[in-house]
């Protein structure tokens, strides 16, 4: 008998990630796609018409974003699955991706092949999870609150260390010595596995933790 088809709903807000993304799916005789969408809310209402199988989710767009899409299309259709595309930076977006029922997520870089492979696991009810995010992911998952190990005082070092501030004028703008912010900033440093300012500051970008730092400050 013929190989059943797998349907696809493209979600993204740039036309060119979609254009090339159709192409990719086009190409494969078992799959279609069924709709292609430049938003969340898009996305929700072609689900409601099209009950595509898997949906290809990213997770920045406009009107609704990928997180609340994802959460009301398993919601209303719990036999489609929702594979997100992301970029790197996106750990903490990828979590709530998973943690609302995404089936797993493909980084927007990976290759035509590996996002074939993708859609046809998610259809098949498995969890592709692309190998170099995945690993950063259970890193993310092992340490639950990259922060956790560092005190409310040494987050606030750590947030003037951030503002750019050199020890003085951290130690000045808390009332505290030198010395004292240096003790703060040799435990910050071993908590995040990191030996200098430089590597702490790109630390928090690349968990993308920076705002947690900020709302400390308000």
């Amino acid at each position: 008998g013929a190989t059943p088809v797998i349907r696809v709903l493209i979600a993204d807000d740039h036309g060119v990630v979609r254009d090339g993304l159709a192409g990719v799916i086009a190409a494969q005789p078992d799959l279609e796609v069924v709709g292609s969408v430049e938003n969340g809310k898009e996305a929700v209402e072609s689900c409601r018409r099209s009950a595509p199988d898997v949906v290809l989710m990213d997770l920045e767009m406009p009107v609704l974003d990928g997180i609340e899409a994802t959460r009301t299309i398993r919601e209303e259709h719990p036999d489609t699955a929702v594979l997100v595309l992301t970029s790197f930076s996106d750990v903490r977006r990828i979590t709530a991706a998973l943690g609302v029922g995404a089936a797993g997520y493909l980084l927007k870089d990976t290759s035509a092949e590996d996002v074939v492979r993708g859609i046809r696991a998610a259809a098949e009810g498995g969890a592709p999870l692309d190998p170099q995010a995945a690993r950063l992911l259970l890193e993310a998952r092992d340490a639950p609150d990259p922060l956790e190990g560092i005190s409310p005082r040494e987050r606030e070092v750590f947030s003037l260390l951030l503002d750019g501030l050199p020890n003085k004028l951290i130690a000045q703008r808390l009332g505290i010595s030198e010395k004292t912010v240096k003790t703060h900033l040799t435990n910050i440093f071993r908590s995040l596995g990191v030996t200098d300012r430089v590597q702490a500051i790109l630390w928090v970008e690349r968990h993308g933790l920076r705002g947690d730092l900020r709302d400390l400050e308000s």
